[in-house]
């Protein structure tokens, strides 16, 4: 049998830790919530499988919420994120989140500027009730060149197996990159708050963001037995804010 190579030893032994942590996240009844945000393409999906692959899919939930209904429309804007936040004992990633109007809500004009002000206003405040009520919020932003986007769009659009993940959304993110951009910074700075605060991911090489964000989390939360000496990670790619 052919040896791992060392990014699989790595990646192996961080899920150990992360099936460390969520044997202590059931048993003491805690809630760990990890936002996922990032650029079109940026590797969301490969980040979660890599969390997620070897944890009980009994206490973990990948949600990845689709477009609004007209009745989401006509709700409370966190409503319909609230019916999958993590109760006692659970893992839960959200794959995008409500961050979507402070992303491609604003910068596709889905929303209006009054509801993108009222978001920035409210989402601190929101996720300061969930951290108060026991819920600790984890959240990511992965970022990537426009060289590396528009390669990874490229394939996407000529690879049988990936072509699943196209959206008309995608089709506009190399025309949009400035206004992205700019939702972002904006983003990053008024709703960054010390009760859930980001850390911005160089994504670039989707295995170290595998790797980094990994270790990054790990060191974020306690749990028995941690391995300190793996749990180590490149402060080029992890930028806590």
């Amino acid at each position: 049998m052919p040896k791992k190579n060392q990014y699989e030893q790595k990646l192996i032994a961080l899920q150990i830790e992360l099936v460390k942590l969520q044997n202590h996240v059931i048993s003491n009844g805690k809630q760990i919530l990890v936002i996922i945000e990032g650029r079109d393409a940026s590797g969301k999906d490969g980040t979660i499988k890599a969390i997620t692959q070897h944890l009980s899919p009994r206490e973990t939930r990948v949600v990845a919420l689709g477009k609004p209904s007209e009745r989401d429309l006509g709700n409370w804007y966190f409503q319909r994120y609230v019916a999958h936040l993590p109760s006692k004992g659970e893992f839960i990633l959200f794959n995008r989140s409500w961050y979507n109007r402070a992303g491609v809500e604003v910068v596709m004009k889905f929303c209006t500027k009054k509801q993108y002000n009222q978001f920035i206003k409210d989402v601190s405040i929101f996720e300061t009730m969930l951290t108060q009520s026991g819920i600790t919020i984890l959240k990511y932003y992965l970022d990537i060149s426009k060289t590396e986007q528009a390669n990874r769009l490229i394939d996407r659009s000529t690879n049988p197996l990936k072509q699943w993940k196209i959206s008309p959304i995608d089709l506009v993110a190399q025309k949009k990159w400035v206004e992205y951009s700019l939702a972002r910074d904006n983003m990053l700075k008024y709703t960054n708050h010390p009760d859930a605060p980001w850390t911005l991911i160089c994504a670039d090489n989707k295995k170290l963001t595998h790797i980094n964000l990994i270790s990054h989390l790990l060191t974020k939360l306690d749990y028995p037995k941690k391995n300190h000496k793996i749990l180590t990670y490149d402060p080029k790619i992890i930028l806590d804010l």
